[in-house]
């Protein structure tokens, strides 16, 4: 099982100092969710709550993600990052492909490109972008951001993007991976044809369902290879609680640490003792070999 340190909705000026622990303390990677904007009124409903508010605050920050893995990657060392989940579909594919891609180069590799098509309308006509094909376009802007992070030249024709014989530098050295966010069918679908899955907060055996799913849709699709399966979980709370799920399909999860010990409103010494009691009462009895 790995774990990943969760920064949706932290203070800014505390990620650093947290990524530096987390590398040191053996956490596997930090997740890095994004908006361009928050609109204070909206008519579309938040679809991860039971009555369609957001869950965070007007005070909640929501840093680029790629300036932020950047400088994030620039001060540890063997930490990884991904987005929890990125929007391409508000974006134009060729800035956000070099974007990725120069975060790629510059951290050796340790980022995964972890997309969604977005809820937001309003969010999409702001950045006058259409939200009625935002699937199709995420579909096709994927395909032509890999195309793109090869080495050489690169064409490409699609419905809605093309790309005249170009070449985009620097290049990744390695395949960046791709998640996929979302609970649709459809989304899980697009999740087992690239290389995994970024859930919400769910029970481990909940958990363990779209784990199965996942499996069957990726031998559907002749999806061998390795696959994440990247969620929160609500009811785990021991290295055994966490060792069945991972049994039961889960790779990864994303957390707070510092909420198992003092709750999620707490200042940055609290959260850096909660990252410290969590590596050693779950990160370690965990450990390969252990």
């Amino acid at each position: 099982m790995r774990f990943s340190l969760s920064t949706a909705y932290l203070p800014v000026t505390e990620l650093p100092v947290l990524a530096q622990a987390a590398d040191r303390l053996g956490y596997h990677a930090m997740a890095v969710p994004d908006h361009v904007v928050d609109l204070e009124t909206l008519q579309t409903p938040y679809p991860y709550t039971s009555d369609g508010e957001r869950r965070w605050g007007r005070d909640a920050a929501w840093p680029d993600p790629w300036v932020l893995i950047g400088a994030l990657a620039a001060v540890t060392t063997r930490l990884r990052f991904f987005t929890s989940v990125y929007v391409p579909a508000i974006r134009n594919p060729f800035q956000v492909a070099k974007s990725v891609g120069t975060a790629a180069v510059l951290s050796g590799d340790r980022v995964a490109l972890g997309v969604g098509i977005g809820w937001c309308r309003e969010e999409f006509e702001l950045l006058e972008q259409d939200f009625g094909t935002r699937g199709r376009r995420t579909d096709e802007a994927l395909r032509l951001m890999q195309a793109l992070w090869q080495a050489g030249w690169t064409e490409f024709e699609g419905d809605f993007y093309s790309a005249p014989r170009m070449v985009m530098e620097p290049t990744p050295t390695a395949p960046i991976p791709v998640y996929v966010g979302g609970l649709s069918e459809v989304a899980f679908r697009r999740a087992a044809r690239h290389d995994g899955w970024v859930g919400d907060l769910y029970t481990v055996d909940e958990a363990a369902e779209h784990a199965t799913t996942l499996a069957r849709m990726r031998e559907e699709a002749g999806n061998e290879r390795d696959f994440s399966v990247i969620t929160a979980l609500t009811d785990a709370f021991t290295p055994e609680q966490f060792a069945r799920a991972e049994e039961l399909g889960v790779t990864d999860v994303m957390t707070m640490p510092w909420a198992y010990y003092h709750g999620l409103d707490v200042g940055l010494e609290q959260k850096l003792d909660g990252l410290e009691r969590f590596a050693e009462d779950v990160l370690r009895p965990l450990a390969p070999g252990k």
